[in-house]
């Protein structure tokens, strides 16, 4: 992935976040907590992983949308956008 470093480190920071989010839901189901905590809390983590997908994608437009010849795909881009909704 040829992205600006501070772009990939931010989107690894919120990954990171949404990967601790989702080991406490583990841990909310295992205990047996009320089932609108754990969906208010899958909700959480599922809006922080869109959000590093939308970012990943805005920082690296261009990059994310080129082919294998280095030329503009717009299929290959309308594909990274449809994969995050």
């Amino acid at each position: 992935m040829d992205l600006d470093e501070k772009d990939l480190e931010a989107v690894r920071k919120r990954l990171v976040r949404a990967q601790g989010q989702l080991g406490g839901i583990v841990r909310m189901i295992e205990d047996g907590r009320d089932c609108t905590d754990v969906l208010t809390q899958l909700a959480a983590a599922n809006a922080a992983i869109s959000r590093a997908g939308f970012q990943l994608i805005s920082s690296g437009l261009a990059a994310c949308a080129m082919d294998e010849t280095g030329e503009q795909d717009r299929k290959k881009l309308e594909k990274a956008f449809l994969s995050l909704s």
